[in-house]
């Protein structure tokens, strides 16, 4: 049976009105499992309506307040984790196990959110001049919007509404119509935490409801996570209309294995990081860059003993190393992509093109593909393939493996693997990206730091989670002040010096 699903505006699940839907699939055998509304422009205009008049009286609770409903959604969200995690892997296509990380990632950052009666603290400088006071305070900014990616439906949305809702603002969500369930749920729960009505809306839907936000003068910030081209659209059109953005698109993050490494190690890390989530992460390590020919052909020789040995099946088999594809697009993408590697001349060590689960041979299964020696003139290095496919590209030493990641048009995230405490320094110091793992082959921050790539990674200033988070949802208030003392001192024309 087909379910129908709906927005949620004003504190409450709302059908579409469009007459416009989009499938959802399960993944695992192709059929259409749901059915998701695309708002056109009334439904959204109506959702930001909510969301500004429910933002009024929500920005004059006090944060401890506010941060007790946070509190009280983490209560919730664990009450029913597997059955959140379930649901969420049914629609993607990830593993439960992922889909439970995926949650938890997202409720880092509302346990962080949570402590705003500290992060929202101003300063103060007492006798800044004569009887003169000086403080500042953070005020929200009133509507804020978030559009988020299928890859991450529950880490990505509290990622952006969680800090935005404890500063005091109201979000407009706009999740993935690929899996949408997830982002309805988590709205609904955080209602049922004392969240007031219409502080957070979800609004499902496609062009024409990301096109509102973005025109809408009541929306005064966007998040976005998604594609390189889209990003840069976005962030471009939000600030020619004077609104923030924090918009973050693809990745190309490579690991280098420098000859010291722990191969052992690095084969471990490689694996997971590359086909976890069927390469679906813009984490996901999609280029190893071993330093020398004898580190590349024994690492070349251990991925492709690896890469033999992984159990690809059902999102819902506990045994399986990951599921299939979000879509039919999604997987005939990626084998368009080894289709092009072959033809540019890179070496397919390991082909998953071929790949089908028995039984389920209209589900979006790709097989784990393995590239060695790719050029960096290649599209299959340049250009984010996002799925299970690894490239290796080999480096002479150690200044050509920095100079590719550094040189590299996106900047998100890069890998070093070593034993040497020098190289490994030298290396965060002077490599181009914005997130950095020594040994570690996702270097996904914890929450109460900051998450963003450089270059074609990320567009805006301030970053996602962290302090950046409170920063971008927040402006900030300087007031001056000073009570008479009874000295009459007479009108100035020249500018305090505050001496």
């Amino acid at each position: 049976m087909v379910r129908e699903l709906t927005h949620f505006i004003g504190g409450k699940r709302t059908p579409g009105t469009s007459g416009l839907f989009a499938d959802v699939y399960d993944p695992n055998t192709g059929t259409v499992q749901a059915q998701v509304p695309l708002a056109g422009r009334a439904e959204t205009e109506a959702a930001i309506a909510d969301a500004e008049e429910a933002q009024r009286g929500w920005a004059d609770w006090n944060p401890q307040r506010r941060a007790r409903v946070l509190l009280k959604f983490l209560q919730l969200v664990e009450s029913e984790r597997d059955s959140l995690a379930r649901l969420l892997s049914a629609e993607h296509g990830k593993t439960v196990a992922d889909a439970h990380g995926d949650l938890q990632r997202g409720l880092d950052v509302v346990e962080f959110a949570a402590g705003i009666p500290h992060l929202l603290k101003g300063e103060f400088t007492d006798s800044a001049g004569t009887g003169i006071d000086v403080h500042s305070l953070r005020a929200p900014l009133g509507v804020v919007a978030g559009i988020t990616p299928f890859n991450f439906p529950a880490m990505i949305p509290l990622w952006k509404a969680a800090p935005a809702i404890a500063c005091g603002n109201s979000f407009v969500l706009k999740p993935s119509e690929r899996d949408p369930s997830v982002p309805l749920r988590l709205a609904e729960l955080f209602v049922e935490a004392g969240l007031p009505p219409g502080v957070l809306n979800v609004v499902n839907g496609g062009k024409e409801a990301v096109d509102t936000l973005l025109d809408d003068p009541r929306v005064q910030a966007l998040g976005f996570v998604g594609s390189t081209p889209i990003a840069a659209h976005v962030y471009a059109t939000a600030a020619a209309r004077g609104k923030r953005a924090q918009c973050f698109g693809g990745a190309k993050n490579h690991m280098i294995v420098m000859p010291d490494a722990d191969l052992d190690q690095a084969v471990d890390a490689l694996i997971g990081a590359g086909y976890g989530s069927a390469g679906e992460r813009c984490m996901a390590i999609s280029v190893a860059v071993p330093v020398g020919e004898e580190t590349a052909d024994a690492l070349v020789a251990r991925l492709k003993e690896r890469i033999a040995e992984l159990r690809i099946g059902r999102s819902d088999d506990p045994d399986a190393d990951f599921g299939p594809l979000v879509s039919r697009d999604a997987l005939d993408r990626v084998r368009r992509y080894v289709d092009i590697g072959v033809t540019e001349g890179a070496e397919l060590v390991v082909d998953g093109r071929d790949f089908t689960l028995p039984g389920h041979e209209g589900g979006f299964f790709a097989g784990a593909s393995l590239f060695d020696r790719v050029s960096p003139r290649m599209r299959i290095y340049r250009e984010e393939i996002f799925g299970p496919v690894l490239c290796v590209v080999r480096a002479a030493d150690y200044e050509e493996a920095l100079r590719l990641p550094s040189e590299h048009p996106y900047g998100n995230g890069v890998a070093l693997f070593t034993r040497d405490g020098d190289t490994a320094r030298d290396f965060t110091r002077r490599v181009n990206t914005g997130m950095v793992g020594i040994n570690v082959p996702i270097p996904v921050p914890v929450a109460y730091h900051t998450f963003g790539g450089w270059k074609r990674s990320g567009f805006g200033d301030l970053n996602q989670h962290g302090p950046d988070s409170v920063r971008f949802y927040t402006r900030t208030k300087t007031v001056t002040s000073r009570w008479p003392s009874g000295v009459k001192e007479g009108a100035s024309f020249t500018i305090p010096t505050m001496g």
